[in-house]
This record gives C-alpha cells, sequence and structure tokens, in this order.
C-alpha cells in the first residue's frame, strides 16, 4: 500500500472513531481508574458527553464517588467533550447535517421540513383515534430505511407504557418499503413500561443499548399516561412534574448524546374552566408548561373529513404555524386522497 493510500485508510477511521459519542473507556487514559469507570457505567453514564452534560451534585450520588473524583471526572471529560463557545456559522454547518426521518406522508414531510428532526424531541398529542401510535410504528420503520431514502440507517427503541405496540403493524409497514418484515422486527428493541419508575429505569438500559449500536429513534407511547394514574390530585402534583421534569431532561441528554430522534405520544385533557368557552377546540395537552419547555417540536393531531387526519405545527423553533392532511393506510402513514 502506498503511503498516501495508508494516510487515506488513517484519516477514514479517524473520522470514524470522532463522529459519535466517545466511549466512557476513553476517560482510562486520562488517568480515571476502571473501577470508577464501571461505577459510571452501572449509573447509566456510558459515555464521555453523558459525563460531562452530567452536574457535580449528580456525580456525588453515586456510590464510591467522593467529592475529588467528581472534580477529576468533570475535569477529564471537559476536556473530550467542547462544551464552550462556537460561532453561529460553525454551528450552521452542523444543523445542515441533521437528518430527518420520513413520516411516510409527503404532505406530513414538507409540513416538518423534511421529517423527523434527529437529536430532538418531537412531542405528539392529540385525542384517541388521531394516528398518534400509528406514525409511531411508521417511523420505526422508516428509521431504518437508507439516508438517501428518508431513512436514519439504524435501529429504533419502543417504550410502550399503553401497551399498543403491534409487530404485526410493523411487517403491513415493512412490505410497503421492499423490507424484510423479520429484519425489521430484529432492529426494533421492544419494553413494556409498568410504572413511572420503570419508565425512568428502561432509559438507563436504552443508554447502554445505543452505546453498543446505532439507534436512530426513541420512541415513548404514551410518556405521560404512566403519571396520570400513579400521581393523582393536587396534592401530589408537584412530586409528578419533578418526576416527569427529570424523566424528559434523560430522553433530552439521549438525544444529545446519541443523536436520535426522540418522538414521544402525549394525551389531551379537556379544559373545564371559563375559558373553554371562548375557544375553538377546548382541549389541550397534558403535562403543563414542563412539558411544553421540554419538547423542541409539538404537533397536534385531530381527526379531519372522511378517513383524513390533519397535523399541525403546535410549536416550534423554526416551523410555521401551518397544517398538513394525511391519512392512514395498511402500510402506516400516507398522503391523503380524496
Amino acid at each position: 500500500m502506498s503511503r498516501s493510500k495508508q494516510k487515506e485508510v488513517v484519516e477514514e477511521v479517524e473520522e470514524v472513531e470522532t463522529s459519535g459519542p466517545i466511549p466512557i473507556s476513553k476517560l482510562e487514559e486520562c488517568g480515571i481508574g476502571s473501577a470508577d469507570v464501571k461505577k459510571l457505567m452501572e449509573a447509566g453514564l456510558q459515555t464521555v458527553e453523558a459525563v460531562a452534560y452530567s452536574t457535580k451534585k449528580f456525580l456525588l450520588t453515586i456510590k464510591g464517588i467522593s467529592e475529588a473524583k467528581a472534580d477529576k471526572l468533570i475535569e477529564a471529560a471537559s476536556k473530550l467533550v467542547p462544551m464552550g463557545f462556537t460561532t453561529a456559522a460553525e454551528f450552521h454547518k452542523q444543523r445542515a447535517e441533521i437528518i430527518h426521518l420520513t413520516s411516510g406522508s409527503s404532505e406530513l414531510d414538507k409540513l416538518l421540513g423534511g421529517g423527523i428532526e434527529t437529536g430532538s424531541i418531537t412531542e405528539i398529542f392529540g385525542e384517541f383515534r388521531t394516528g398518534k401510535t400509528q406514525i409511531c410504528h411508521t417511523l420505526c420503520v422508516t428509521c431504518q430505511l437508507p439516508l438517501d431514502q428518508g431513512g436514519g440507517e439504524g435501529k429504533a427503541l419502543y417504550i410502550d407504557t399503553e401497551g399498543t405496540f403491534r409487530p404485526e403493524r410493523l411487517i403491513q409497514i415493512a412490505e410497503r418499503y421492499g423490507l424484510n418484515g423479520q429484519d425489521v422486527l430484529d432492529n426494533i428493541a421492544y419494553a413494556r413500561a409498568y410504572n413511572s419508575d420503570h419508565q425512568n429505569a428502561l432509559l438507563i438500559q436504552a443508554s447502554a443499548m445505543m452505546a453498543e449500536s446505532r439507534y436512530a429513534l426513541l420512541v415513548v407511547d404514551s410518556a405521560t399516561a404512566l403519571y396520570r394514574t400513579d400521581f393523582s390530585g393536587r396534592g401530589e402534583l408537584s412530586a409528578r412534574q419533578m418526576s416527569l421534569a427529570r424523566f424528559l431532561r434523560s430522553l433530552q441528554r439521549l438525544a444529545d448524546e446519541f443523536g436520535v430522534a426522540v418522538v414521544i405520544s402525549n394525551q389531551v385533557v379537556a379544559q373545564v374552566d371559563g375559558s373553554a368557552m371562548f375557544v375553538g377546540d377546548a382541549k389541550k395537552p397534558i403535562g403543563g408548561n414542563i412539558m411544553a419547555h421540554a419538547s423542541t417540536t409539538r404537533l397536534s393531531l385531530r381527526k379531519g373529513r372522511g378517513e383524513s387526519r390533519v397535523c399541525k405545527i403546535y410549536d416550534s423553533p423554526c416551523l410555521p404555524e401551518a397544517e398538513a392532511v394525511f391519512a392512514i393506510s395498511t402500510g402506516g402513514i400516507d398522503d391523503y386522497k380524496d
């Protein structure tokens, strides 16, 4: 092999290593003991980014991590992860490389500026039978498609809190895209969450799985159902919101660390106060301001004419408030045809 070719191979290997999250084992090269690295992994910190994004207060809660060790960990992680200022031009360049996952409907993709954005949280809320779970199922298949077909070339993680996950639907959607149904199912990791604590614990497992293999999507359907039943009445409202905020913060951390698209479905509640008389649609998403601030993009779904469904941009930092009409077909989410 010529010297120039050898140099190209080395550069390619370096590029592969620098893209994506840094394995936590890298900290050992910075003078952190393997026993301490193991403790961090057991606490759910699988990457150097996870350590860099953690507070000193959180690191001190890990058994065996003293104040001196916590300071050393933060210092080592901050050397490996850039956390300072950058120019808007540089950030714009990074934003241009963001992958979008197709929803299955070209009209819906157009509304979303190319599809569901990776590296951020997208919340989908609406009444029953508006297509929330169907969008989640379709994305589990489309995220496995090649990049040039609107996919993410990665696996999917599905946390189900309502018992609505159906592998049969995934096989039907896979047929539409010409994918092998069994392969599609093998690339989807599924877990049923039975209470809000279990729902939080599953994210630690999810972090370990994402560190091992390439994932493009994390679905939580629905994020708030268990919180509605585990915490009841105004007396527990503060505890519920704090627990929900921690869960959403963990989701955002996974999106930041691994660049996955996080899609959460949410239920709605009827407004019963005086303002409901002056509002056309008296239903609002549950979770309050905690949920509103945690989600990057919020999509509102409602039933349209006939078998159509309407998706509206409810809140987004860069997308204009607009609507798109789509339909639910045998092959998942599709364009609506009159």
